[in-house]
């Protein structure tokens, strides 16, 4: 019974998240979701000069197969532009976020979308081929 209630411990405690940890996920999702304005720059580390400043409701996803990170930025209500950037051994850049976002240690953040669920289809017809 001993052993039962110290492994019982052991994973309860395993499964607990700081307050800063689930605040930064709760962050990282309200930035996934276009709510967070973000500055991507890109530094190249031997000119020591920035290259690329993108400013903007932005998702940042690292791309670690094609050494590239990919931007895809929010710029009107349903309208969207996604950037390619290649890192390599010598470029890399930060994020910095622009302005202050509230953000719950009590409560995750769960984003329900009913719409990805069922797919948007688009038929494409072959009429007078």
């Amino acid at each position: 019974m001993k052993n039962f209630l110290l492994v019982l411990v052991v994973i309860l405690i395993a499964g607990c998240n700081t307050d800063a940890q689930i605040a930064s996920q709760n962050l990282s999702k309200a930035a996934e979701m276009f709510e967070i304005t973000r500055r991507v720059v890109f530094y190249n580390g031997i000119t020591g000069e920035y290259m690329l400043s993108v400013e903007g409701l932005c998702s940042i996803t690292a791309d670690r197969a094609d050494n590239q990170l990919e931007l895809t930025c929010k710029t009107g209500p349903n309208e969207f532009k996604k950037h390619f950037l290649g890192l390599s051994d010598n470029v890399t850049y930060f994020a910095e976020q622009l302005t202050p976002a509230k953000a719950s240690v009590y409560h995750y953040r769960v984003i329900f979308k009913p719409q990805s669920i069922v797919p948007n289809i688009d038929l494409e017809t072959s009429i007078g081929k």
